[in-house]
Order: structure tokens, then C-alpha cells, then sequence
């Protein structure tokens, strides 16, 4: 009798196996540039996606594939996501520099301070009228930033426009390498899972970056300061696209398109904001642990350097404007639209 239970048993298991597999109707692979073990993956994408399973009543399935497991480099996700070689990604706008031209006026320095939650709800807000021509080819389930980018720095400590004249720093976008510039330092365009290796060669005396980053790539180690303005300013920020291929979207049933959509509401963006605010605290407090010095500029400071950083937005406005985009009016409605959503 024990045997037969036994055997039971396990045919039922099975059973729910092969029901589960039945039931998974829809399998997508995401793919991403970081590592399993940072907060983005572990925080964001994994939630995510466990949301839309649940959402789509175990018709979906979303598989992970965090580093570039998939291959190619992280600057070619978008096009494997256009291509359909994936079915989804996560990554950033700015490794396809201008790529993402209206988008933009978040990244910017003055534009975006300290509040990532506001700024996922602007962007909502903002894509089907102003910024949904960018994204040719994908279907996006949700933009998002980080809590902005800290100043860290191997052995300098930097606090006045002056400081920065002649040091060469890391940025993943090009208005962040505007910003550098109008500071009177060489910008140096990476992936930031190259960062470790050239901060600890000194091919970069720093980084613009969130701290964000600071645990899953060992930042504390590499560096010695940890530099943000009062209030917790930024210099600007970085967007992130989370996408899927436009042709698998339009072929997916009503239901499913929705357990995607509600998975990737307001409320989630807002929660995407907490989630990086949070991780940013843990990293900060992370490399403060390790003896790094974690430098907070006065008013009158932070004051300085953004006024040293305004010829950024006039550098963008005429770019884009040649493009016969109207940045004016997208930085006015971006502030308009963060202010209105502020979570600080």
C-alpha cells in the first residue's frame, strides 16, 4: 500500500508539472548586462516578472538572463530586442548615444535633482504625446532612472567646478559627458560593468555613477570618496528602457498585453523609485563601512556646480532642436510634471 501511495504521488507530480508547462502558454527572454547578485536584477526584474506570471494566471513565463549570458555587449541590446534575437531587455538609453533624443531631458543636469519615483511617473505621463517616437521597433513596458549620478573618485576629492579641471571620469550617457565637459574634465564612455578595472588602473580618476552600483561591482574598494550635493542633487541621472520586441507584442492576446500593462503601472513605477532610493542608501552605507568618505557639498556648493553645469541644457535644447525636437518645452514639462508626482 505505501508503494502504491508512492507511486501516486509522484503521478501526481507530475501531473501538476505537465499542467504548470500547459498552463505556461507564453515564454519570453529577458536579457540584461548586470549580474544576478545586483539590486536591479534581484529588486526590479525578478518582482517584475514574477508580477506579469501572476498577472497572466500562469500563462506566462519569464526567463532571466542577467551579464549578457545570451551574448553580444551591453550597447547592443536594443538592437537584439528590435532584431527579436530576445524577447525582452533591460538596459540603458544612453549606450545607443542620441538613440533616445526626447527621453533625454530627464537625464539632465538642473532637470532631474533627487526624486527617481517622480521622474518614472513624468516619464509615463510624457510617453504617448511626447517621448513614444523614440522607441521605434520595441513595445515599452516601462522607463525608468536611477537615484542619479554620484561623484566617486579614486583618491581626489573634488567640491568646486575648479576641481574637476583636467581629471578624465566615467559616464554611461552623452549629456552626462556634456556635463563633464562644462566641467573642465575628459569624459570616458564605458559599460559600467568595465568600471572596476578602470578605476583600479586609473584609466579614470572617478566616475559619475548612483551608489547604487557601489556593492555589486566592489566600487568601495576601488575608490575613496563618495561625493553628492545637499539635498542629495544629483548630477542628473540615467534613463532605462525595460522593452519587448514590437512584432511578439502585437502578436500576444488581449489578457496577456494586459498582465503586462498592470504589472507595469504608476503604483509599480513609484515602487521602481523606492527600490533604487533604497539601494542607493545600502550602497553609500556600504562603502562608508569600508572607511570611504562620503562627502555631502554645501548649499552653496551644490549651487556652484550646477550653475557651472547650465550650458548643458542649452548645449541639448540645440541639438535636439536641430532635429526639430522642442527641448524647451520637454525640460518645462518634465519639471512641471515632477513636481506635481514629488515623493521627498
Amino acid at each position: 500500500m505505501k508503494l502504491i501511495r508512492i507511486a501516486a504521488a509522484a503521478l501526481g507530480a507530475l501531473g501538476a508539472l505537465s499542467g504548470a508547462a500547459q498552463a505556461q502558454e507564453y515564454v519570453f527572454k529577458l536579457h540584461h548586462f548586470l549580474s544576478a547578485k545586483a539590486p536591479a536584477h534581484a529588486r526590479m526584474l525578478e518582482p517584475w516578472a514574477r508580477r506579469v506570471e501572476a498577472n497572466s494566471g500562469g500563462k506566462v513565463k519569464i526567463e532571466i538572463y542577467p551579464a549578457m549570458s545570451l551574448g553580444g555587449k551591453p550597447p547592443e541590446l536594443i538592437q537584439q530586442v528590435r532584431d527579436g534575437v530576445v524577447d525582452l531587455v533591460w538596459t540603458v538609453n544612453g549606450y545607443t548615444p542620441g538613440a533616445f533624443p526626447r527621453t533625454e531631458a530627464f537625464e539632465l543636469p538642473g532637470v532631474f535633482l533627487n526624486d527617481p519615483a517622480a521622474a518614472n511617473v513624468a516619464m509615463r505621463r510624457m510617453f504617448d504625446d511626447e517621448l513614444s517616437k523614440d522607441y521605434d521597433g520595441v513595445e515599452v513596458m516601462f522607463l525608468h532612472v536611477h537615484a542619479g549620478q554620484g561623484i566617486h573618485m579614486v583618491d581626489k576629492l573634488v567640491r568646486k567646478p575648479e576641481d574637476f579641471a583636467g581629471l578624465k571620469l566615467r559616464i554611461p550617457t552623452r549629456t552626462g559627458a556634456w556635463a563633464i565637459e562644462a566641467l573642465g574634465a575628459a569624459p570616458v564612455a564605458m559599460p559600467v560593468p568595465e568600471l572596476p578595472q578602470a578605476l583600479s588602473k586609473k584609466v579614470v580618476d572617478g566616475a559619475l555613477i548612483p551608489w547604487e552600483i557601489i556593492a555589486p561591482l566592489r566600487l568601495q574598494q576601488q575608490t575613496r570618496y563618495q561625493i553628492e550635493g545637499h539635498d542629495q542633487t544629483r548630477i542628473g541621472t540615467t534613463t532605462f528602457q525595460v522593452s519587448m520586441n514590437k512584432a511578439r507584442w502585437d502578436s500576444l492576446p488581449d489578457d496577456v498585453k494586459k498582465a503586462f500593462r498592470d504589472a507595469s503601472d504608476e503604483d509599480w513605477l513609484r515602487e521602481v523609485g523606492r527600490i533604487w532610493r533604497a539601494s542607493d542608501d545600502a550602497g553609500i552605507a556600504l562603502a562608508v563601512s569600508a572607511g570611504n568618505e562620503h562627502v555631502v557639498l554645501t548649499p552653496e556648493e551644490t549651487d556652484a556646480l550646477l550653475a557651472a553645469l547650465e550650458p548643458v541644457q542649452r548645449r541639448w535644447i540645440e541639438e535636439v532642436s536641430a532635429r526639430g525636437i522642442d527641448g524647451a518645452a520637454l525640460i518645462a514639462r518634465a519639471r512641471a510634471l515632477m513636481a506635481q508626482n514629488a515623493s521627498r
